[in-house]
């Protein structure tokens, strides 16, 4: 087995005179075991708060976009993929119906060769990491569930947090630092009371396993423009792929066998023939498990010693695998504005995430956009967004830079909002031209003038919006 391989984890009790680190971080997810062990290697004394150190079991967070690839490297922790059966990933198959586009991934300049990606079993890749945060010097690994965050007598500055290790009910622990890290993930038990932005979710990803299927694109990311909504499939093993089918709205019942009626009579006859018997198949033998699939723009906390990060702080659509590379990017950066002494004073360290919040705008925002931008148009249910997506599907049919464009802003490795807003626009142009072109006399022009007209304001609707959520922090 792929998962034997990852080392156990090295977990102790930690005694009263050895309480007080530099950093406490809660939530041992990605940013969590990441930052850790990076801060770790800076020296840092590090308390990782898990709450639950057993393998997730989870159906998102298994694709790794280029960009979270070359970050996990920046930062030391590649070697978290091997042994665990990761599959590299040269880029997409977008399908619709019986049409196809292949957009691989561009090539690096400096290397010449393709970028690549992974994706993976979830768990198994936690696991290596917080096997990498647990083996680095000056890091601490703690299962227990944070209770708390701790104050000075002021209520000013945080101090620390109070925890309840896990198996035990009696009066909880409490560690100190002046830095408290909050990286519980997207159902975050301390959001709230730190930033001031909601969450949205508009579907729910429904995920299962196939086995042994072929996939149209071998090692590619595939997205299905299906009715309703999109259909996500990768490989996440040599013999596993898994499948995410968005389910817009509220989710239709599990126990009352709305669900799985739903995945057989309306999901199944849309996907690639090749792929319905291993989906049926999966249908009988796997867990169907779902996801919400939420939106949260970007922000940050105004606390003396607090930081927010990964999905306690932004998230977006899954439909693009964006959320590590994110996260990692997020690391990566934020190695370089919290080096040397800066954690050792609070307001500095403020000051210094101030920065570090409008410098990750300058990769992260594109991903944030992107995701919420595509998803908007693949599940469009109205007449101008379908007319966008089909321009869109046209638009990458081009080939050419109509696809090197947008699959280097995907992947992670361009991060220019000027090449995204280009292409999104000239997706919208390509809408209204195809409007026209497919009009069946000039008798038509006149009506035609018209929905052109509201085709680009509802393209103007879609992208403006968001991009003033990326930019009111």
């Amino acid at each position: 087995m792929a998962n034997a391989l990852i080392p156990p984890l090295a977990t102790s009790p930690i005694p009263e005179n050895e309480s007080k680190f530099d950093v406490i971080v809660i939530g041992g997810g990605i940013i969590g075991t990441a930052f850790a062990a990076t801060f770790g290697k800076q020296g840092k004394k590090i308390l990782m708060l898990e709450r639950d150190l057993s393998e997730p079991d989870r159906i998102v967070g298994e694709y790794l976009q280029p960009a979270g690839y070359n970050a996990l490297k920046e930062l030391g922790l590649a070697d978290c993929l091997e042994g665990i059966d990761a599959i590299p990933t040269l880029g997409y198959g977008v399908i619709r119906g019986q049409e196809r586009v292949h957009i691989p991934y561009t090539k690096n300049p400096e290397t010449g060769k393709s970028h690549e990606g992974r994706s993976f079993h979830y768990g198994r890749f936690i696991q290596k990491l917080r096997a990498a945060a647990s083996q680095t010097p000056n890091v601490s690994v703690v299962e227990a569930t944070a209770n708390e965050v701790l104050y000075d007598q002021d209520g000013v500055r945080a101090t620390g947090v109070s925890c309840t290790p896990k198996g035990e009910s009696s009066t909880p622990t409490a560690y100190r630092a002046p830095i408290v890290v909050i990286a519980d993930g997207c159902f975050s038990k301390f959001r709230k009371q730190y930033l001031n932005k909601e969450v949205s979710s508009a579907s729910n990803f429904v995920g299962l396993i196939l086995k042994n299927t072929t996939l149209p694109f071998k090692q590619h990311g595939h997205v299905i423009l299906a009715a309703p909504s999109p259909i996500v499939l990768y490989q996440i093993s040599q013999t596993e792929t898994r499948i995410l089918v968005d389910i817009p709205g509220t989710l239709p019942s599990a126990s009352s066998g709305a669900l799985r009626s739903y995945l057989e009579k309306t999901v199944t006859p849309q996907l690639p023939e090749q792929v319905q018997k291993a989906f049926l198949q999966a249908l009988d033998q796997d867990r169907i498990r779902s996801m919400p699939n939420n939106f949260l723009p970007p922000s940050t906390s105004s606390e003396l010693g607090i930081i927010v990060l990964g999905d306690a702080m932004n998230m977006r659509h899954p439909l693009t695998g964006g959320g590590m590379t994110v996260a990692l990017n997020d690391v990566v950066y934020l190695r370089d504005f919290l080096k040397d002494d800066v954690m050792t004073d609070q307001e500095v360290t403020m000051v210094q995430m101030e920065l570090f919040f409008w410098k990750r705008k300058e990769r992260n925002s594109v991903i944030n956009l992107l995701a919420q931008a595509l998803y908007t148009l693949f599940a469009g249910n109205d007449d101008n967004l379908r007319a966008l997506r089909e321009g869109c599907f046209s638009y990458f049919q081009m080939g050419g830079e109509c696809i090197n464009g947008p699959i280097s802003l995907l992947s992670g490795v361009n991060g220019s909002r000027i090449l995204l807003a280009y292409h999104f626009y000239r997706v919208a142009f390509h809408s209204i031209w195809l409007l026209f072109h497919n009009a069946s006399s000039y008798a038509d022009f006149p009506l035609l003038f018209f929905k052109a007209i509201v085709i680009f304001w509802t393209a103007c609707v879609v992208f403006m919006p968001l991009v003033w959520t990326e930019c009111w922090a």
